[in-house]
C-alpha cells in the first residue's frame, strides 16, 4: 500500500496495491500491519455502506463527539465520490481548513478520516456505493455536522445544487456547531 499523508495532520490517502489481468483484479483493502508500519492503528468495529442512486447526491458534512467520536477509513466499491474532510480541532493549526479528494473503483484509493475531522463527499455519477469502516459505533446523541456550503469554509464542491437530506440541510454553520476536540 502507498500511505501518504495529507496537508491536514492525522489524514492520509491510502492506494492500495492493485493486481490485474484478463480475469480482473485482487488487492488488499486493508491490512492491519501494513497501517500499523505507518503508525496508523485503529480497532475498527463497525462496517457502513451507503448507496446513493444519484449523481450530486452530497452526505455530509457529519462528526461524532467525544467520546464517541470516530475514526474512519473511507473507499468507493462501485462509482466515484468528491471526498471532503475538514479539520475541527480548535487548538490545531489547520482549524477550518479542508481537503478533498477523488475516490472511485477505478483509482482504487481509500481516505483515512481521523477523530476531531468532519466528513462528507458529493457523488459524481449514478449508483455509487461508498464502504467505510469506523473505530466507533453510531451514537445518535453525538452525531453532529456543520452545513456543507458554510461560507467561511469554501468548499469547492463539484454541485451548486445538490441532493440533500433534510438532516444535511440542517446543520450550522461552523461557527455555530458543537465541538470537543482540542
Amino acid at each position: 500500500m502507498n500511505i501518504t499523508p495529507l496537508k491536514l495532520a492525522d489524514a492520509y490517502l491510502i492506494e492500495p496495491v492493485v493486481h490485474g489481468d484478463h480475469r480482473g483484479f485482487f488487492m488488499e483493502s486493508y491490512n492491519e500491519s501494513v497501517l500499523a508500519a505507518h503508525g496508523i492503528t485503529y480497532n475498527f468495529v463497525q462496517d457502513n455502506q451507503s448507496l446513493s442512486a444519484e449523481p450530486g447526491v452530497l452526505r455530509g458534512l457529519h462528526y461524532q463527539l467525544n467520546p464517541k467520536a470516530q475514526t474512519k477509513l473511507i473507499r468507493v466499491l462501485s462509482g466515484a465520490i468528491y471526498d471532503v474532510i475538514v479539520d475541527i480541532r480548535k487548538s490545531s493549526p489547520t482549524f477550518g481548513q479542508w481537503v478533498g479528494v477523488i475516490l472511485s473503483e477505478y483509482n482504487k484509493r481509500q481516505l483515512l478520516v481521523p477523530k476531531g475531522f468532519a466528513h462528507g463527499f458529493c457523488t459524481l455519477v449514478p449508483n455509487t456505493q461508498v464502504l467505510y469502516k469506523v473505530d466507533e459505533y453510531y451514537s445518535p446523541e453525538h452525531d453532529r455536522g456543520i452545513l456543507w456550503n458554510d461560507p467561511a469554509l469554501g468548499i469547492d464542491w463539484p454541485v451548486s445544487n445538490p441532493v440533500l437530506s433534510d438532516k444535511d440541510q440542517q446543520h450550522p454553520l461552523l461557527q455555530d456547531a458543537e465541538m470537543n476536540f482540542e
